[in-house]
């Protein structure tokens, strides 16, 4: 099949991850791939290039851009495309818009990535992204809760509708004593340290500020304790001077943005995710296939990953005493961190790899297809 996916940008972050994951797979098992980005963008670009997969690059100027319309077209009818999986809701506009004008064009599906509270504040994006889903084959909603809400609300018909998981490539993050001495150099944390881990954007959904606000407490039942924050963002200094009033500063390692992400998670003793909202984490699932012991909030799509008891923890969310006893919890018991994380890691090998996202993808694309 010749396909091309749309996006946004190829910035770092967990929609373009699933992309170029995705991507690289389906030229590994045959198909011609190539990724257009909307927007001017690097990141994630040098990467999908290396696996032999092609990326345009659109320069998208504000509002409905006439001029990238006609590139997507060209793009699209230069390279045969037989279907053009756009992922959230501009991508999808803009691609029902240059399919519209070519004859016998290619076959389309979207892919919701959230819970699209942007159409909530943006009426007009709310408008483009309907009309285009009149000429939709088929929407994939990342988890239950983004298909619960699409059609649940009416935004999607239900006979189009369909739920996939998030997939990654689970070899990548295979945790080893050897990886794991590694990780630890790198981030300056001693061997026999206690370690608890956070990997996401400096922002105040991801909710950074609690789990440094509980470091003291922690600290004072187990001293060796450090924790790290991979990622940047905006919060970071304010970040940064929480944990210097705090007195913890020498314990919180910033990290910030890392590409090699997947080398240092398993150098952590404990996976931390105390985020406000979540569609159905990419970091997550990289924790699960690092064999990693896990504290999630039970928000958005946490659930549908980590099964508390069984494949790591849940707590409510923005509380601290309640995150405190379970990071207590399993700092105070190393088996139960071993049995949580082994779990996990068998669970995300058979839900949620790249090879059963690329099965679904491809049954999800045949359907369209005969639509």
């Amino acid at each position: 099949m010749r396909l091309m996916h749309i996006v946004d940008s190829l910035e770092f972050g967990g929609l373009e991850r699933v992309v170029t994951d995705l991507a690289i797979e389906q030229k590994r098992r045959g198909d011609t791939v190539c990724v257009f980005s909307l927007l001017a963008t690097e990141g994630l670009k040098p990467e999908l290039e290396a696996a032999g997969v092609e990326v345009i690059v659109g320069h998208k100027r504000d509002g409905l851009d006439i001029g990238l319309i006609l590139r997507l077209r060209r793009a699209m009818a230069w390279r045969n495309i037989d279907l053009v999986h756009a992922h959230n809701f501009v991508p999808n506009y803009h691609a029902a818009a240059a399919i519209r004008t070519m004859f016998g064009g290619p076959a389309q599906v979207c892919s919701l990535h959230d819970m699209g509270f942007r159409l909530e504040r943006e009426k007009r994006l709310r408008q483009y992204f309907l009309w285009s889903l009149r000429h939709t084959r088929g929407v994939a909603m990342v988890g239950s809760q983004v298909h619960g809400r699409y059609v649940g609300d009416g935004l999607v018909p239900a006979e189009r509708a369909t739920t996939v998981l998030n997939g990654i490539p689970v070899e990548r993050f295979r945790w080893t004593p050897e990886r794991r001495r590694i990780a630890r150099e790198r981030l300056g944390v001693p061997e026999d340290a206690l370690l608890i881990g956070a990997v996401g954007r400096q922002v105040a959904l991801k909710n950074h500020r609690l789990l440094i606000a509980l470091m003291p407490a922690l600290l004072k039942q187990h001293p060796s304790l450090h924790l790290a924050l991979v990622g940047s963002g905006p919060l970071e200094a304010e970040l940064r001077a929480q944990a210097e009033a705090a007195g913890v500063a020498a314990r919180v390692i910033f990290t910030g943005q890392r590409k090699d992400v997947a080398d240092l998670t398993p150098g952590f003793d404990i996976f931390a995710m105390p985020s406000l909202t979540e569609g159905l984490s990419i970091a997550l699932l990289e924790a699960c296939a690092t064999r990693l012991a896990i504290v999630a909030t039970a928000v958005g799509g946490n659930p549908e990953i980590v099964r508390d008891g069984q494949t790591g923890l849940l707590v409510p969310p923005d509380q601290g005493e309640p995150l405190q006893a379970a990071l207590e919890r399993l700092l105070a018991d190393a088996p139960l961190r071993e049995r949580l994380g082994q779990a996990a890691c068998d669970w995300v090998s058979e839900h949620a790899s790249i090879g059963a996202l690329y099965r679904t993808c491809s049954a999800f694309y045949q359907r369209a297809r005969q639509r």
